[in-house]
């Protein structure tokens, strides 16, 4: 979800000279609660499946949709070197504490809504989270270059 907002952040921004890239510490796939919640937020996902599936994500009319489907931080989609590395999940510090090629790293910690899976608060929680991201991230693109 973070990858996804900071692009229509920057977007939203007219930022056009840094490039979004997303990745974990393991590959597993872009959960469907996930994904539910950005379609909530307003984002057109053209739906994939498969065990790994590349889903295309509209963001705004006119752009051609960025891809979105789970890896690793080190995939080759991903930059190797001189980036700068948002670590956004709440234990990505204790799997993760260094990422081989980020020049800096940026800890920016969100509680994985997944914890409310299978229960009634579920959507209110994979929303909830979609607009603290959203709102963290626009600001922060905002305050670029000012």
């Amino acid at each position: 979800m973070s990858q996804l907002f900071a692009i229509a952040a920057a977007h939203y921004f007219g930022i056009d000279r840094d490039e979004v890239y997303s990745g974990g510490t393991e590959a597993t796939a872009f959960k469907p609660r996930a994904i539910a919640a950005l379609q909530r937020a307003g984002f057109a996902l053209d739906v994939a499946s498969g065990d790994n599936p590349h889903h295309a994500v509209h963001y705004a009319e006119g752009q051609a949709p960025a891809i979105a489907f789970s890896k690793k931080y080190d995939h080759e989609a991903n930059p190797q070197a001189g980036f700068a590395a948002v670590m956004t999940c709440s234990q990505a510090d204790a799997s993760c504490p260094f990422v081989t090629g980020a020049e800096t790293i940026l800890p920016l910690h969100y509680d994985d809504p997944k914890l409310a899976d299978g229960t009634p608060g579920e959507a209110a929680a994979y929303d909830g989270r979609a607009r603290q991201i959203a709102t963290e991230l626009f600001y922060a693109f905002s305050r670029l270059g000012t």
